[in-house]
């Protein structure tokens, strides 16, 4: 893997540069408690979105752990049993928040799964566009031991991804799954049997990166918005934003490219 770019901070992105500029990646590190989603780590991964958000040199967003074994733990528990029920229902809206820009971020997104990923920590991956389950992953909404349910978009992510009655199935028994088990729910769009999912990510973004960026990003409006409406109503969308790329230089770059038997240049305008 090419060099990176480290920035301060819990989870702050980090640009890569060489055969991977353009992609980013969000680091999860914070090894006591194995990445659990505190209050200040919630913050820290909203500030990284929104950097991501505007920033200029991303095209493609990839969200990995630095802590060996596990992406993310889920909840602070050890944080929650002393909020007050009025601090709980604010740290799930602002968990919630955080998910809902991670989902809606205007270029695609992949959690490199190197781990555990339970309860938040997978509702996490489910606002990706992509996840990758590496050889240790173990994957699973788990929060009915504790009595609760999934509060940050597990019950409506992983239903709209599997489909309702398997989804019922991995929420009402709390199952973790590995990797194998988890592309047979449908849940990862790999699983690898050897080496790393970050090294698996970045090669997905690799063959996103020659792609026109103002196709990618309307691609993924139009796939995102038109998932769940009936057949007509998603036509319209998709020719919504077909027709906000018939005026672009970058499309005039494609077929100029093409006629010219070059690759295109795409400058994202």
């Amino acid at each position: 893997m090419k060099k990176k770019v480290q920035l301060t901070g819990t989870s702050r992105s980090a640009h890569l540069q060489g055969a991977h500029a353009g992609i980013s990646v969000l680091n999860l590190n914070r090894p006591a408690t194995r990445n659990a989603l505190s209050v200040k780590l919630v913050h820290e991964i909203r500030d990284a979105l929104q950097e991501v958000r505007f920033s200029n040199e991303t095209r493609v967003l990839v969200i990995q752990s630095q802590v060996p074994g596990v992406f993310c733990a889920g909840a602070d528990l050890k944080e929650r049993i002393n909020m007050s029920p009025r601090q709980v229902s604010e740290f799930l809206y602002n968990l919630r928040q955080a998910f809902r820009e991670l989902e809606t971020l205007p270029v695609p997104t992949i959690a490199a799964l190197d781990g555990t990923a339970v309860g938040g920590g997978l509702e996490m991956a489910l606002a990706c566009d992509m996840r990758v389950a590496g050889p240790q992953a173990k994957l699973g909404l788990v929060e009915t031991r504790l009595a609760i349910i999934p509060g940050a978009g597990g019950t409506q992510r992983l239903p709209r991804l599997i489909g309702t009655s398997k989804a019922k199935e991995l929420i009402y028994t709390a199952e973790v799954l590995n990797g194998k088990q988890a592309l047979d729910y449908g849940v990862v769009n790999y699983a690898l049997e050897e080496g790393s999912a970050l090294e698996k990510a970045l090669a997905i973004g690799e063959k996103i990166l020659p792609n026109g960026p103002i196709g990618v990003r309307l691609a993924k409006l139009a796939i995102d918005r038109g998932a769940h409406l009936d057949m007509d109503s998603g036509l319209e969308v998709e020719q919504s934003y077909y027709g906000q790329v018939i005026h672009t230089k970058d499309r005039l770059e494609g077929l100029q490219a093409f006629k010219e038997k070059r690759k295109p240049v795409y400058q994202g305008h």
